[in-house]
């Protein structure tokens, strides 16, 4: 009983110590303890798929590229230009991360696409299956720096659907 415990406990040993090197090398590879998302909604189709996971690197480890200069640079990513983003609306840390793309950066007090001011500087964002924009549509001010979570990097088909499973339970 003894000697079965002892490799019991060696087992366990050795398992925390491989996901403490996967998490390590996630974070030394992507700048984030949050390495990947699950999509949630049709908003990006088809360019992401709701259950697709989402593999992303911290926004601080990288340039985010708006739609608008990605287009005079021919940058793209996810089948069109520019970089998509991961934020909190609003900056409230409680809120549901959007995953949607960068359109273009407006300064304060410059118009916003329904035409009022921008109450801050920040990115006008898109859902790429959206007709509009985020800001007018979903109430949401022009997007900080400091509310961008994570740039998504690349996609993985249904590996999403765990997540999405345990969150929501559909």
């Amino acid at each position: 009983m003894k000697k079965a415990l002892i490799e019991l406990g060696k087992s366990l040993a050795e398992a925390l110590v491989i996901v403490i090197l996967i998490v390590s090398v996630a974070y030394a590879a992507t700048g984030s303890w949050h390495i990947g998302f699950a999509v949630e909604s049709g908003s990006m189709e088809p360019n992401m798929q709701v259950g697709d996971l989402i593999f992303v690197q911290a926004p601080h480890r990288t340039n985010i590229t708006p739609y608008e200069e990605g287009k005079i640079l021919n940058y793209t990513t996810f089948d069109d230009y520019g970089d998509v983003i991961i934020y909190r609306p609003n900056g409230y840390s409680s809120a549901t991360p959007i995953i949607h793309r960068a359109m273009y950066w407006v300064e304060a007090g410059e118009k916003m696409p329904d035409g009022k001011p921008a109450p801050h500087a920040g990115y006008i964002t898109k859902g790429d299956n959206n007709s509009g924009y985020d800001q007018p549509m979903l109430g949401v001010e022009p997007v900080k720096p400091e509310w961008v979570v994570a740039v998504a990097k690349a996609r993985v088909p249904y590996l999403g659907y765990p997540s999405l499973i345990l969150k929501k339970g559909f």
